[in-house]
């Protein structure tokens, strides 16, 4: 199964640096280096899969099995590793699309549709042209029109035709899907999405029913809560947008530049309701960590110190982290869900947690021999005041 991945990856890099350029010139863009590196597996890997058809390793039937397999793995994968849709502030829809829709786009068509023969020695991969893609769509589209029922086929063609620019033709397709399937939060929201760039960018109407109807069904989809406040922001709801970008931050990394991208669209939107804030938010603590008197010297200024919540009685996986140099103790913390660790494992979600604070002296997250570390005791999950002293020395 590696070989399969591994060409498999090589199609996404060529697809995503051939077909879609000036999209992803308004984002992030690989760099040449990667793309050539890809490129340079993608043979290897292509000339060993050859080899083995040709020595009956592998049977035509067995490929074609296998390959079936990778497609929905695949898809799987993509659509969990994608990047997160930011707040909408300028440009929004374009990192909607790059982060979730190309990737699965370009991937799902080419394996869906392609033909094995693309493989063979004789095909060049860097002649992989638009036209190419083009055709491939239209083979999905004629595919589907064989079998109507195919609901990850109708997704997959909408998809590819919203990250091509055909917007009208998406919508078709996600209707289709969304007919079959109406109660697929991820659908609705990528269908809401291709009916407002249909309609000249605007999510009012029903572009908005369907994002509310997405949340209704998972009020935790980042795209459709992304969405909703992109909608309300429209319709100068500045409150209503602020309180839906808040609710995205427990469901990105903390500290990313997407949680950076929330906090400053959940506070221009604030400033924007006359200072009104938006909806209270789950617990969180505050306090202070200071080192101990005895422990002053053995540390160095631009050492990281890690402060964090962990359950008082629980998983001991951190619930909210957050990161300080040496120089800077005395210091004072606010840990809160928005720092969330991964979804669902949040500081409000446990009635007592323990705070620790740690001088690491190699800058990782795993204690070393010889960092400097305390703890709290267990403390109420919305605890003020807390005192961590930073008195061990760990062995």
């Amino acid at each position: 199964m590696t070989l399969f991945w591994s060409v498999c990856a090589a199609l996404a890099a060529l697809a995503l640096a051939l077909v879609l350029r000036p999209l992803l010139a308004r984002g992030a863009v690989p760099g040449v280096s990667r793309r050539e590196a890809n490129i340079t597996v993608y043979r290897d890997q292509r000339r060993e899969l050859d080899a083995d058809l040709a020595a009956g390793k592998l049977a035509p039937a067995e490929h074609e099995k296998a390959r079936a397999e990778l497609e929905a793995r695949l898809l799987e994968d993509v659509d969990a590793a994608a990047e997160a849709p930011r707040a909408p502030r300028g440009g929004w829809r374009a990192a909607v699309l790059v982060g979730i829709g190309l990737p699965v786009a370009a991937l799902a068509v080419y394996l869906a549709v392609g033909s094995p023969g693309a493989l063979s020695p004789q095909a060049d991969p860097g002649a992989v042209t638009a036209e190419q893609v083009d055709d491939m769509v239209a083979r999905l589209a004629a595919r589907l029109r064989e079998r109507p029922d195919d609901v990850d086929g109708w997704k997959m063609l909408g998809r590819s035709y919203a990250v091509l620019g055909r917007f009208g033709e998406a919508v078709d397709a996600y209707a289709k899907a969304a007919a079959r399937e109406p109660r697929d939060a991820a659908l609705l929201a990528d269908f809401a999405d291709a009916l407002a760039m249909a309609r000249g960018q605007s999510l009012q109407g029903e572009p908005e029913q369907l994002v509310l109807r997405a949340l209704e069904i998972d009020p935790q989809n980042l795209k459709a809560l992304a969405l909703a406040g992109t909608a309300a922001f429209e319709r100068k709801a500045f409150a209503a947008a602020a309180d839906y970008w808040q609710r995205m931050l427990p469901l990105v990394p903390p500290g990313s530049e997407d949680a950076q991208a929330i906090r400053d669209n959940v506070a221009q939107a604030t400033q924007l309701a006359g200072g009104q804030p938006p909806a209270p938010q789950a617990a969180g603590l505050r306090g202070t960590v200071r080192i101990s008197p005895q422990l002053k010297g053995r540390f160095d200024p631009e050492d990281t110190v890690f402060i964090y919540a962990r359950a008082a009685e629980g998983p001991p996986m951190p619930l909210a982290v957050l990161r300080r140099r040496a120089r800077e103790l005395p210091a004072e913390f606010a840990l809160d869900d928005s720092m969330a660790m991964a979804p669902g494992m949040t500081i409000s979600a446990h009635p007592r947690v323990v705070v620790t604070a740690r001088v690491s002296k190699s800058g990782g997250a795993t204690p070393q021999p010889g960092d400097l570390q305390g703890a709290s005791a267990a403390v109420a999950s919305d605890a003020r005041g807390i005192e961590v002293v930073i008195d061990t020395v760990v062995r």
